[in-house]
């Protein structure tokens, strides 16, 4: 037997609505993930990377929000991991935002919120005004499930357009190895990126600056809580396989 010890543990999954809201809105994550810009001119420079990367200009968006995290996982595996969510509630608030792949497909998505295909009552069109059903429609513009030859830093992505009643704009959930000379560590960097307009109204954002502050706060809480259990989850998948490899051999 070895004598390794996995010392990681998979993350408490989500059984309901309640669990749903201490480990995705409540609970601070360990790790913080938001990328945060000190100047206009940082959000610009980082856009040029976004555009270079994926092809999507985000200027065009009054809102650039990106979440990043180091993973001790091999990029291949994060990404394999990915192809097949489905709303595992181990790393996704399932319960209140219900994840509904059309026909099996990574292709189209739907996020419905707490799985209602429909509004509850007959006489219901729209929560308070708000078409939220579905919170998104997710339409896939670009998967890139093989890096090109010349990508050094093994890059893959998925890229969707999102509509929906929730706000417009794009989604990026973008993985790649570490690059050490910007100094990050672990074996990869997982982001997750949204750019977009409130609502499809790019000066609805500056009317309504409490809205802006209350969205910003639970899109980061949920996101950071996010890539914190997709973190954990597969560091400790990893660690367990080379463990079991490790036993294997010793037999």
């Amino acid at each position: 037997m070895s004598n390794n010890i996995n010392n990681n543990k998979p993350p408490s999954k989500s059984t309901g609505i309640i669990t749903d809201i201490l480990y995705f809105f409540l609970l601070k994550p360990k790790h913080p993930t938001l990328v945060k810009f000190d100047s206009s001119e940082e959000r610009i420079q980082y856009n040029q990377r976004i555009i270079e990367r994926i092809g999507i200009d985000t200027n065009q968006y009054s809102v650039l929000n990106i979440n990043r995290i180091s993973i001790e996982a091999p990029v291949s595996y994060i990404f394999n991991e990915l192809l097949d969510f489905n709303g595992n509630p181990l790393c996704w608030p399932n319960h209140i935002a219900r994840v509904d792949r059309i026909e099996n497909s990574l292709k189209r998505i739907r996020i419905l919120p707490f799985g209602w295909k429909k509004y509850p009552f007959r006489f219901m069109k729209s929560f308070f005004g708000l078409p939220l059903i579905p919170l998104f429609q997710l339409k896939a513009v670009s998967i890139k499930k093989v890096p090109d030859k010349f990508d050094t830093d093994n890059p893959r992505y998925f890229v969707y357009d999102c509509s929906g009643g929730y706000p417009i704009g794009i989604l990026a959930i973008y993985v790649r190895s570490s690059i050490p000379e910007m100094g990050e560590t672990g074996k990869s960097q997982l982001f997750f990126g949204v750019s977009f307009n409130f609502f499809g109204n790019k000066e609805w954002q500056e009317k309504r600056k409490l809205v802006n502050i209350l969205w910003e706060w639970v899109h980061n809480r949920v996101t950071a809580n996010v890539l914190n259990r997709i973190k954990q989850l597969s560091e400790w998948r990893i660690e367990t396989i080379q463990e079991n490899n490790l036993e294997d051999i010793a037999r």
